[in-house]
């Protein structure tokens, strides 16, 4: 899995291009901890390209969320793809996460 993020106006973006799964759930925590560490605490995550995600994934976003809480930001996630969409579902996590359909439209209406 790669991971990559850009700075915009009011948060940041990272992008997940990969399978978020037990291998790369702790890369996904450390990548999210040094944009937090480098000022930003309002993180998007894009999963537009992220087919895939287990329980491990789950628990690294959870971690994020938290981490960014902390730092006195948020975390929201868009760009859901079916599976994902379906995990976060069955594990009622689409509550705590909220999912939007683009990075743009997540931190919108702030």
């Amino acid at each position: 899995m790669e991971f990559s993020y850009e700075v915009k106006d009011s948060y940041a973006e990272v992008k997940a291009d990969g399978r978020l799964n037990m291998v790369s759930a702790p890369k996904l925590r450390e990548f999210v901890t040094d944009v937090i560490a480098g000022g930003s605490s309002r993180i998007v995550v894009n999963l537009e390209k992220t087919a895939f995600m287990d329980s491990s994934g789950l628990g690294a976003l959870i971690g994020c969320l938290k981490a960014a809480r902390q730092a006195g930001g948020d975390l929201r996630i868009a760009a859901v793809q079916p599976q994902v969409k379906m995990v976060l579902e069955l594990t009622s996590m689409d509550r705590v996460l909220t999912s939007y359909a683009s990075a743009e439209e997540a931190f919108s209406n702030d």
